[in-house]
């Protein structure tokens, strides 16, 4: 029985996170969560088990809410990137869990590396 889409997502999401956890030297996380609608990034600490930083498309601050577009991607990471440098945060680990790494994922880990994040 061939696999669903939902389980080659899984599957995808647990190799990221495997590769993450055996590469990381204390560094940060930079966990980004995408939906049909919203789009969605932490910056984590997993040592500590705590959320430095967040942004997300349902902020009404950043004026993205309802737009599901690579330019609001774009807008979040480099929110992403200036509330991490207020944070003291200069390097972080991308995590893109199971999504591939084109359209909005990329936009926002190019906004935030443009925004001083070296990801």
């Amino acid at each position: 029985m061939a696999n669903s889409k939902r389980d080659l997502f899984l599957k995808r999401r647990l190799r990221v996170r495997n590769k993450l956890r055996a590469v990381n030297s204390g560094k940060l996380r930079l966990s980004v969560h995408r939906s049909n609608k919203n789009i969605s990034v932490q910056l984590i600490d997993d040592v500590q088990g705590v959320t430095l930083a967040s942004a997300s498309s349902l902020e009404k601050d950043l004026g993205v809410v309802g737009k599901n577009n690579v330019e609001a991607a774009a807008k979040i990471g480099s929110a992403i990137a200036e509330r991490a440098k207020a944070k003291g945060v200069e390097e972080a680990y991308f995590d893109r869990g199971g999504f591939l790494f084109h359209g909005r994922i990329k936009a926002l880990a190019d906004a935030a590396r443009e925004g001083g994040l070296k990801i």
